[in-house]
């Protein structure tokens, strides 16, 4: 199972992946600090976690945005003065063109 021309891979293949091992779908959507996110979470063929969403201009709830959330599902433990995404280096990759090559 491989992406579409797009880079996205639909929802039953994440399923599907996720018999394996927990897998996460994130996305970002961010201009000028203004923007969205997405997440979710599949493990052993279910969603586990989501989908989850915070649209533009709404405040960040006490339990961290949606990829933080995702990413701490999946098992990811930051440092102090550190979220998530940048626990894992995402921070490098903040364009999709950066990473998909």
């Amino acid at each position: 199972m491989l992406p579409d021309a797009t880079g996205v891979v639909s929802e039953g293949e994440l399923g599907a992946w996720s018999a394996v091992g927990a897998v996460a779908r994130v996305e970002a959507e961010y201009f000028g600090g203004l923007g969205e996110q997405w997440a979710t979470v599949w493990e052993g063929g279910e969603v586990v976690l989501g989908p989850l969403h915070l649209p533009e201009g709404e405040e960040l709830p006490a339990e961290g945005s949606p990829i933080s959330r995702a990413l701490r599902r999946l098992g990811v433990v930051a440092g102090a003065g550190e979220d998530e995404f940048s626990a894992v280096g995402l921070g490098r990759h903040r364009a999709t063109e950066d990473w998909l090559g």
